[in-house]
Formats: C-alpha cells, sequence, structure tokens
C-alpha cells in the first residue's frame, strides 16, 4: 500500500493529497463494512504535507452502534483527528447534516495551522455543500489550502465554482500561494477552463490530465483534483492496488509541488 515516495526537499516542496474516504464506510446492508482503522494507515502512508479530506464525519450514533462490537470499532474522536498522523493538526468543519449524524470537509496539516474559514456553497436544500479554508504556514509563508467538495449536477457545479472564485477574490491575498483540491464530481472535465480563469492550474505530471481515481476499482473518471497558483507539479499519481480499492469508492490523487 506504499506509494511513491517524495523526493522534494520539504523547504523547498509540498506534498499534497486530496481523497474522498465516503465517510469510512464500504459495502451496503449486512455486507458493510468499517474502513477507517485501514484509512488511517494509507493516509499516514501518503506521507503528505496536506490531506485535503472529502465525506469525513465528526460523528454518526447510528454507525457508531453498528460497528461498536467489531474488532476495532468506531473510533471515540471525530475521524478528522483519527486519521490525523502523529505530529500533524487537523481542522474540520460539518457541510451537511443528517438525521444520525453530519459529515464534511477537512484538511490535514504537517505545518502549522492559522484561523479556520468556512464558506456554504450549497447549490439547493437536498446537497449541503461547503468550502474550508484554512491558511498553512511553510517555508517562511503562507499556503492557502480550500478543501472543496462540489455537487452533482453540472450548472450547480457551475455556479459553486464562480462562488470559489468571489471567495477566494474576498478571503485570499492575490499575491498568496493557493491550493484548491477536493472532489470536483466533474464528469465531463468542464471546470478546468473557469478554474484556469481564476489563475489556478491543475496539477498533473503529464500532458494528459486525466489521474483517474472513481470508481475505485476500475477508474474511468477523474472527479478528484488539485488546483494551484504560486506552484508547478514536478509529479502527480493515483496510488493503486487492492488495498486502495478498498478503502473508499474513490483513490486519493497526490502531487509534489515546487514554487513556480
Amino acid at each position: 500500500m506504499r506509494p511513491e515516495p517524495s523526493t522534494l526537499d520539504a523547504r523547498q516542496g509540498l506534498r499534497v493529497a486530496t481523497y474522498n474516504i465516503h465517510k469510512g464506510v464500504r459495502g451496503v446492508g449486512p455486507r458493510r463494512r468499517l474502513e477507517i482503522h485501514n484509512l488511517q494507515l494509507g493516509i499516514e502512508a501518503l506521507d503528505a504535507d496536506l490531506v485535503f479530506l472529502q465525506e469525513v464525519r465528526s460523528f454518526n450514533h447510528g454507525e457508531a452502534r453498528r460497528f461498536a462490537r467489531t474488532s476495532f470499532g468506531w473510533p471515540e474522536q471525530g475521524q478528522a483527528d483519527f486519521l490525523a498522523p502523529d505530529g500533524y493538526e487537523a481542522a474540520y468543519r460539518t457541510n451537511a447534516v443528517t438525521r444520525l449524524g453530519e459529515h464534511g470537509n477537512a484538511l490535514l496539516s504537517r505545518w502549522p495551522i492559522g484561523d479556520i474559514g468556512h464558506h456554504d456553497v450549497s447549490d439547493h436544500r437536498f446537497e449541503q455543500r461547503g468550502l474550508l479554508h484554512v491558511p498553512v504556514q511553510w517555508a517562511g509563508g503562507t499556503v492557502h489550502a480550500i478543501v472543496t467538495h462540489l455537487g452533482l449536477m453540472h450548472a450547480g457545479r457551475v455556479r459553486q465554482v464562480q462562488r470559489l472564485a468571489d471567495y477566494i477574490a474576498r478571503e485570499v491575498p492575490p499575491d498568496a500561494a493557493l491550493v484548491v483540491a477536493g472532489d470536483f464530481n466533474d464528469w465531463g472535465r468542464k471546470l478546468d477552463a473557469p478554474m484556469r480563469a481564476m489563475g489556478l492550474s491543475r496539477a498533473s505530471s503529464t500532458a494528459e490530465v486525466s489521474h483517474l481515481t472513481f470508481p475505485s476499482l476500475v477508474p474511468i473518471f477523474s472527479l478528484d483534483r488539485i488546483y494551484t497558483r504560486g506552484f508547478a507539479c514536478a509529479h502527480a499519481f493515483v496510488p493503486r492496488g487492492k488495498a486502495w480499492a478498498r478503502m473508499s469508492d474513490h483513490l486519493p490523487l497526490v502531487a509534489d509541488l515546487v514554487p513556480a
């Protein structure tokens, strides 16, 4: 399960990863299984400076009862804190509230973080979506990290990208380094152009920008994206194998970034 090691000097480069963890649970009905403990090992193995996470739970009473008697059990901590490797800081905010719990976005950071921001970008009441904004102190400066999980309808995603642009213009200094990453649900690769229009480039180490991440067993879509400002991508890859395919319906995307 060990992915490619980073060749970056920590003072000169930044490894980032984005991962939709499917709330730490896979399967349906009686075949549902708890994967949060395997995800903890997988995230540590990524060896990323910043890990952008989607579909993260702080609590869910139903799942906690269901898995209380399993070998490891439902973590007492919120999933963001549980998944953070030793020495990392975790930032989390709820996007969606359900009958028995909630879920949202998280950032795990090897470097010190500042005040956490959260902005609602829900397009309608049936899909609660938000942006998690975390300033990170790195290499003597600040990198602004924004975790996002966009909606299922294209028209809604276009409006959400415009709200993202408005938020960045309002909350992020124009000369600041910026990383926006998450699950964009962009099946047709139609969001690269509006992201470029706001000065963000998609992290890729090949001429073909598709790093396929969904569905994890046989990935055919590149739904998970990393966009940057002030960085160039030295290398990007998607970890593969049975262990990664088992843990979530998405695979993680990893990028090694260097200042542009």
